[in-house]
């Protein structure tokens, strides 16, 4: 039986002609992404920004968003956030904590399931999720520096294992990564809370063995073809793990969709982010860590030994004959 090979042993795609124009979209959308959330926000969870959470599901037709806001404001809980969330028959409705203790929390909760059931007798609601505003302030901290924190080290990494240039390009395609997963939460605005960070994370993770496994065959090559020119060369890498890279991000994509289609609503965020992710962390492996090696001017020299003074000089009086000239 003869195997299926979703990329040709021939395939020979110059990925890297048109990197001029893959860097200028790649720039556009990080801007529009920092901007949409500059201006739109993320809609942060409670795990993030404190107070208590209900998720409702109607049997039915779901009522408008302002008449449910109008009712759920009746109850007297103070202004709520309500949202579209998983279906359209779903939202999720946020509330802020109560003054006093954790009894006053529960007794608001309570409260607000009952009104929800009472005003909309075909609703069906989850358990009430409660964070303190401090416990969501030490989160959202913890959460961006778990974030800033895996990135410098894992360009660290690549710096010591490869060269500096490496090194920044792999930052820049992690950065890259990160924006664009943000800047489609705050487009969608849907929940972001801690499961997105550690689909940030996993992201992170997945986005940077992509790239070492180009950036180990453009090192092989760059010993290997010491004339060839870099342009060439990286496209002759990027093409020889191209079965590798989409073989893997293709598997994981289906998986992932599947997941998205009938999985639990609970994870619908972390799913819908780690769809995206590997989407756009495959597309930065080829498109934005190689071009910047060329920009940066890499080439067959960036792995050439240095000969240090001290060696000139030892290889120097070892080729000294007996009468002391050089041989």
């Amino acid at each position: 039986m003869r195997l299926l090979k979703l990329v040709p042993d021939d395939t020979n795609i110059q990925f890297l002609k048109w990197r001029n124009v893959a860097m200028a979209i790649s720039l556009l959308m990080i801007v529009a992404s920092i901007a949409l959330v500059a201006v739109r926000g993320l809609n942060l969870g409670v795990d993030f920004v404190g107070g208590q959470s209900v998720r409702v599901e109607f049997t039915g037709a779901m009522p408008p968003i302002d008449e449910i806001r109008e009712k759920v404001g009746a109850i007297g809980l103070g202004e709520a956030t309500i949202q579209q969330f998983g279906s359209d028959k779903a939202v999720s409705i946020r509330t802020a904590l109560p003054e006093g203790d954790k009894a006053a929390a529960e007794r608001a909760g309570q409260r607000l399931v009952a009104g929800i059931a009472d005003a909309f007798p075909t609703a069906k609601t989850g358990s009430v999720e409660t964070v303190s505003g401090k416990v969501s302030e030490e989160l959202l901290r913890t959460g961006a520096l778990s974030l800033i924190l895996a990135m410098i080290a894992i360009s660290i990494y690549i710096w010591i294992r490869f060269e500096w240039q490496f090194g920044v390009g792999a930052l820049f395609a992690l950065f890259h990564d990160v924006t664009l997963t943000f800047g489609f939460f705050a487009l969608t605005q849907m929940q972001f809370d801690l499961n997105i960070v550690a689909a940030l994370l996993t992201i992170i993770g997945y986005s940077l063995n992509d790239t070492i496994v180009v950036f180990d065959r453009i090192r092989e090559n760059l010993k290997k073809y010491r004339k060839m020119e870099i342009i060439p060369l990286l496209d002759l890498s990027v093409n020889e793990t191209l079965a590798r890279t989409v073989m893997t991000s293709f598997t994981m994509l289906i998986a992932l969709a599947v997941l998205l289609w009938v999985g639990p609503d609970v994870i619908f965020g972390f799913t819908a982010a780690m769809l995206l992710g590997i989407f756009v962390g495959t597309y930065s492996s080829v498109y934005m860590s190689a071009p910047i090696l060329v920009w940066l001017k890499v080439g067959p020299h960036s792995f050439v030994p240095r000969t240090t003074a001290v060696t000139e000089g030892a290889e120097r009086v070892s080729n000294r004959n007996d009468d002391g000239a050089v041989v």
